[in-house]
């Protein structure tokens, strides 16, 4: 991919801190345990600083969601997702980098849709919010696709959107 073709990465890498996250039985995650094993595997360990190069190479803008995980410059535009349930074993905020020179926005949005496919989905509406920071008609690139909210998001906001994701 050429220098600078993808107008803006989009995305939610793996933590890393799968070994470390023990679940919430009986703290409202409910299929936490069952989730636990396969969640460990593709969260067992952060991309490769190399992965983050690329981004930033082949991109003009990013917003990288678990940025706080990483190894990224120093940004003034962080975004804030405040998840208003409380008392759970997960973490009741996560922080996404950004490229942008700009104050902190938060977001308050419930944990997850109805339905979801993937341990840690991210809401719609997160997703629709994190589009409001991006240029319009532009194109998105997520390396890690997940279940597709992102692509959901670009959608639905008349982006164009390239997705990868290891497990079909």
């Amino acid at each position: 991919i050429p220098d600078g073709s993808i107008d803006c990465v989009v995305t939610d890498p793996p933590y890393g801190i799968g070994k470390l996250w023990v679940g919430g039985k009986g703290h409202g995650w409910a299929n936490s345990w069952a989730q636990g094993v396969k969640r460990n595997e593709w969260d067992g360990e952060c991309p490769p600083q190399k992965y983050f190069d690329e981004i930033f190479r082949i991109s003009n803008h990013q917003i990288i969601w678990g940025g706080n995980y990483f190894n990224l410059p120093t940004s003034r535009g962080w975004l804030v997702w405040n998840k208003p349930e409380r008392n759970f074993t997960l973490a009741e905020a996560e922080l996404a980098w950004t490229s942008r020179d700009m104050v902190i926005r938060v977001c308050d949005c419930h944990r997850s849709d109805t339905g979801r496919n993937h341990p840690t989905q991210k809401p719609i509406d997160l997703m629709l919010w994190c589009m409001s920071f991006i240029p319009d008609n532009c194109t998105i690139l997520d390396p890690f696709l997940g279940s597709g909210t992102t692509a959901v998001a670009a959608l639905k906001t008349d982006r164009n959107i390239i997705g990868i994701e290891l497990d079909p």
